[in-house]
């Protein structure tokens, strides 16, 4: 079936378009940087108050790990414990930052009512795989082992993001599988989860709007280099076992290049016993969960996955 964008999605594409922006593959991974932050100003919706938002630097073999910590006004404690979600942002390992990313995770914060931590890991090309990798877990590991401190409740440690972010949280649910420490529950948000690029959605003309199937092989480039792409830690969907993940939250969008993997990754987990909620959004294109405040959808995504959230414990 085609792909057809739904009208406000056709219309922020075609703002993109006339806007005249440069392709990110044209540019340095710094100046893309630069453009990627300052669209979030016309896209981001507006965030909602919270108690309180600080700054985090989680100890790590290179030095320390930048994160924000957002606590929500209203915050669903257990004995004095609430849940936490650690979020990664998308952005293909190159770009995106606590910024980017900010107001989603206001938002999921305030909806979902728990700590949201978002981990600033490191970025490629300058630290190319697996130093996000070795970030996302090593933040994983720090605040379960600092729950208390924090507020948190270990047992109720969830991991997610988008896009590079969905990979970075299937990847670090894998690790936590092994190697502890056992989590609750992983949001995948159009997870980037197989470098392989076999499947149909990454040759669909329909599908290369705004992550283009040009930009892919430029972040893939800048982030693996020349390492293994069947790497498990790369293409969680290479791992051998799914048995034993934590419940999964997939979203996948119809006019996305990702969608087919994150589609197939659901599969995976879902036929290896592991409990799936999985949410299609046929009229969208990759990217949309940030920009509530042009597409209705994106905050629609976000309210079904806080409900979520909440169910999980």
């Amino acid at each position: 079936m085609p792909v057809v964008l739904d009208p406000d999605a056709a219309a922020v594409y075609k703002a993109f378009q006339e806007a005249g922006r440069p392709a990110y593959e044209s540019l340095t991974a710094p100046e893309a940087r630069e453009y990627y932050r300052a669209a979030r100003i016309v896209s981001n919706p507006e965030p909602p108050a919270l108690d309180s938002s600080n700054e985090l630097a989680i100890p790590a073999p290179h030095g320390a790990i930048p994160a924000r910590i957002y606590t929500p006004k209203t915050l669903r404690k257990t004995d004095g414990l609430a849940p936490c979600l650690m979020f990664f942002h998308g952005g293909g390992w190159v770009i995106g930052d606590l910024d980017t990313h900010e107001v989603v995770c206001q938002k999921l914060a305030h909806e979902g009512e728990l700590i949201v931590i978002s981990v600033d890991y490191r970025l490629a090309p300058e630290h190319r795989f697996p130093a996000a990798v070795d970030d996302a877990v090593t933040a994983t590991k720090w605040v379960a082992a600092n729950a208390g401190d924090l507020g948190i409740d270990a047992s109720r440690l969830i991991v997610g993001g988008d896009s590079a972010g969905g990979n970075l949280a299937a990847v670090v649910a894998l690790a936590a599988r092994d190697g502890g420490p056992k989590l609750a529950a992983q949001l995948l948000v159009y997870p980037a989860t197989d470098f392989s690029r076999k499947h149909p959605s990454h040759r669909e003309p329909e599908t290369s709007i705004l992550l283009t199937h040009s930009v892919i092989g430029w972040f893939g480039n800048h982030y693996l280099g020349d390492a293994d792409d069947s790497d498990w830690r790369a293409s969680p969907a290479r791992a051998k076992d799914f048995a034993g993940l934590p419940p999964a939250y997939v979203l996948t969008a119809g006019a996305d290049p990702l969608r087919d993997e994150g589609d197939e990754y659901a599969t995976f987990l879902r036929d290896a016993g592991v409990p799936v909620t999985y949410r299609h959004f046929p009229g969208q294109f990759h990217g949309f969960f940030t920009m509530g405040k042009l597409l209705n959808q994106a905050n629609v995504a976000v309210t079904e996955i806080s409900a979520w959230l909440k169910a999980q414990g």
